[in-house]
């Protein structure tokens, strides 16, 4: 018997240094894209799963959050006053998007430790772990997908993408084996950035994992390693190995569109990409963006 996945942790407590300086007052989470800040599409791939518990675990200085999520009277009352219906929609939208909690993650000691400090609001239930970094376009199904895989096989899932090559040494890479789905396989062994030569595959990891509960444990007495932080894909190579029955770990490999905001070129790629599908700014930006391109040397 599994139980349906409900509850979805968004780490957010990264210092975002490579978006220096405008990241010194202003969390990377709240950098626009488009017109809308990054975190808030990761909330509503979230909801849109059916995922309205969300818990945020954050660092210092990441108040700008919590306060985006909140409601804004003054500026909703202003907004109804000029009967700017259109604007004070997109306002409220965001504050009823989830039942958004927020702890605090102390000790920065990476990616693993943040998902230990939400053990105590998942409890025993098997849960989502959505990196904000990762833009998964809305029209492309993965959040879903692999929630149904876990429901079916009771079993740790994380998402894969195959990557360039020449790429692989910028992500985890998985060894894995076929099963009957050719858009899932069983995960055996995971390496962290390797190089090219030493890559099991070119199959990355993505930042969406639903992952059981048994990880809590595992990272408990998961040793920190390279920089002093406590990697979860230490933990997931042991729940690879199917330790003490754990299920073992399959991944969803996507084959849509997804957009890396963890990086300053990636960053913009993702603001243009977005906004050439939009209603409101595509017919516009298109002709500009070929003029343009067609200016360039």
């Amino acid at each position: 018997m599994t139980t349906r996945v409900t509850k979805a942790v968004i780490p957010a407590a990264g210092l975002g240094t490579r978006f220096l300086p405008a990241t010194k007052a202003l969390p990377k989470e709240m950098l626009p894209v488009v017109d809308k800040p990054a975190i808030q599409y990761v909330v509503e791939e979230a909801v849109s799963a059916g995922l309205a518990d969300v818990l945020m675990i954050i660092g210092r200085n990441k108040n700008a959050l919590a306060n985006h999520f909140d409601r804004v009277t003054e500026l909703e009352l202003n907004l109804a006053k000029k009967g700017d219906t259109q604007r004070l929609e997109k306002v409220n939208e965001s504050s009823e998007l989830a039942d958004i909690h927020f702890l605090r993650q102390g000790d920065p000691k990476g990616l693993g430790h943040a998902v230990l400090r939400a053990k105590r609001h998942v409890g025993h239930e098997p849960f989502a772990v959505l990196l904000g970094d990762d833009l998964i376009d809305a029209r492309d199904v993965l959040l879903e997908r692999m929630l149904d895989e876990q429901d079916k096989r009771n079993a740790t899932i994380i998402a894969l993408m195959e990557v360039d090559p020449d790429s692989i040494h910028m992500y985890g890479a998985a060894a894995v084996e076929a099963t009957d789905d050719p858009d899932v396989v069983r995960v055996t062994g995971l390496v962290e950035k390797p190089a090219k030569e030493d890559a099991p595959s070119n199959l990355a990891i993505i930042g969406r994992y639903v992952l059981k509960p048994e990880v809590f444990e595992i990272l408990e007495r998961t040793e920190p390693g390279k920089g002093g932080e406590i990697q979860l894909t230490d933990a997931l190579q042991e729940m690879a190995a199917d330790v003490e029955g754990t299920g073992g770990v399959y991944g969803v490999i996507f084959r849509g569109r997804r957009y890396d905001t963890g990086d300053r070129l990636d960053y913009i790629k993702a603001i243009v990409q977005l906004a050439v599908d939009r209603e409101d700014l595509g017919p516009e930006l298109r002709p500009w963006l070929k003029g343009f391109a067609g200016d360039l040397d």
